[in-house]
């Protein structure tokens, strides 16, 4: 090899900042990946000569297009929708939708590129991709959502199918919303293809466990992290970030695996409860009612509410960090590494920023990325359309225990991947090289497409 293998992947990255300028989220994430893969080109010279990495780094396809929708009001409002399908080597696109006023294409793109790694380390035929729209659902009606779904599926309908592109929910997204995307797609198309979304409700071709399943597969992934290491959840103090679908499910498997979560957050500050958060009541707040977090705090006498500081103030000895992007950061980090955090699992899509991820590293603690720790969600999709394949339906018990094993594979693989490029432990370097591995064979088996 002429150049160094340092040298190819610094030109590649320099190459995907000309292309893809003000995209400061997609430039992060492909950092996070390139930063790992020199040792994987001087072992294989083939994926430098036939661009490989540029390949992966850029979409298949790209599609924006114009939501216009009127609310309760009769105001018409124009919303921007978006579907990156990044890379299909492995199977159909499979990654969510995401409805928030923060959606751009450098985000759609950041979620969609690490969406191929962590599909691919699923071992599960999917390939990756991400979508969503600048439209914020919180605060509207069930009308203006509907209406706005119809509108964003009657131009997202044409790229869809169950061989082709799959998505899911995501922020924003949940089962009201693919609902109404599942309707409008059905009344468009006249055709009931129930495989080409997941998230769908039970009555009519979901799956059981979906709902809790990204929020469980962290929990599971940390426990794996920790079993590697001699030790367990076992009594353990936990915080999680967030209160929506991931963080509450987190709550639940780890405290069904024996740790005590005290912690947890929204946009309006955090609760912390050393008796251990009441799930009950939690879920009650947030997912029955839509409240905030002060309402937990002021239902439980051992609960105290803050709107000041932030959540990794909190002494914990495990980590699962479930809200959004870069919510992490080194201050963080560094103060929850002096607290005694010993383990990270990160439930969010890229919640430590790089330098959380390299202090936390160089503490020793146990760092599960997310590409690895949240697969959970979208391997239990993969068997949500498994189901809807066969025109079958698993029990809980059979889903979680496949979902189980998946998580101790995928935590195999990523170890496994990380002794044999001579960095053992680490779980970054693991899982961006053995996605991408996964990912580059098959386009290889492919051809130049």
């Amino acid at each position: 090899m002429a150049r160094s293998a340092a040298s190819i992947v610094e030109g590649i990255y320099e190459d995907v900042l000309r292309r893809n300028p003000a995209e400061e989220e997609f430039h992060q994430a492909v950092r996070e990946v390139l930063d790992s893969l020199a040792p994987v080109l001087e072992r294989h010279p083939e994926y430098a000569e036939l661009k490989t990495i540029e390949r992966i780094c850029e979409p298949e396809r790209q599609i924006i297009f114009r939501v216009p929708w009127t609310d309760d009001h009769g105001e018409v409002h124009i919303n921007r929708g978006f579907r990156v399908e990044f890379n299909s080597a492995l199977g159909p696109y499979k990654g969510g939708l995401r409805f928030h006023p923060s959606v751009y294409l450098g985000i759609v793109k950041f979620l969609g590129f690490e969406q191929i790694f962590k599909n691919a380390l699923t071992g599960l035929p999917i390939g990756g991709g991400k979508g969503g729209a600048d439209f914020d659902p919180k605060g509207r009606s069930d009308a203006e959502v509907m209406r706005f779904c119809q509108s964003f599926m009657t131009e997202l309908y044409r790229h869809l199918g169950e061989h082709t592109d799959v998505p899911a929910g995501d922020i924003g997204v949940g089962s009201r919303e693919i609902g109404y995307l599942f309707g409008q797609y059905k009344r468009i198309t006249n055709r009931y293809e129930s495989g080409v979304l997941t998230g769908k409700g039970l009555g009519w071709g979901g799956a059981r466990v979906r709902t809790e399943a990204t929020g469980y597969g962290a929990a599971f992934f940390a426990s794996e992290m920790l079993s590697a290491r001699g030790t367990s959840l076992e009594g353990r103090t936990v915080v999680v970030s967030g209160s929506g679908n991931v963080a509450l499910y987190a709550v639940e498997k780890a405290s069904q695996l024996g740790a005590r979560v005290i912690a947890c957050s929204d946009s309006g500050g955090f609760v912390v409860d050393e008796a251990g958060l009441d799930l009950e009541v939690l879920k009650q707040v947030k997912e029955v009612e839509r409240g905030r977090l002060s309402s937990y705090a002021e239902r439980v006498p051992s609960a105290r509410h803050s709107t000041t500081g932030s959540v990794w103030e909190v002494p914990c000895e495990v980590a699962i960090p479930s809200a959004t992007q870069n919510e992490l950061d080194g201050d963080d980090a560094a103060r929850l590494v002096r607290n005694g955090c010993i383990a990270v699992s990160e439930g969010a899509n890229m919640p430590c920023t790089p330098e959380a991820v390299e202090v936390f590293r160089e503490a020793g603690a146990a760092f599960g990325p997310g590409k690895a720790a949240n697969a959970g969600g979208v391997a239990t999709s993969a068997l949500e359309m498994q189901q809807n394949a066969s025109r079958d339906s698993w029990t809980f018990e059979h889903t979680e225990a496949r979902l189980q094993q998946i998580m101790h594979d995928i935590h195999a693989c990523c170890a496994q991947a990380a002794e044999e490029y001579g960095s053992p432990g680490d779980l970054v370097l693991g899982a961006n090289i053995s996605g991408f591995t996964r990912v580059a064979h098959a386009m290889h088996a492919h051809g130049i497409i």
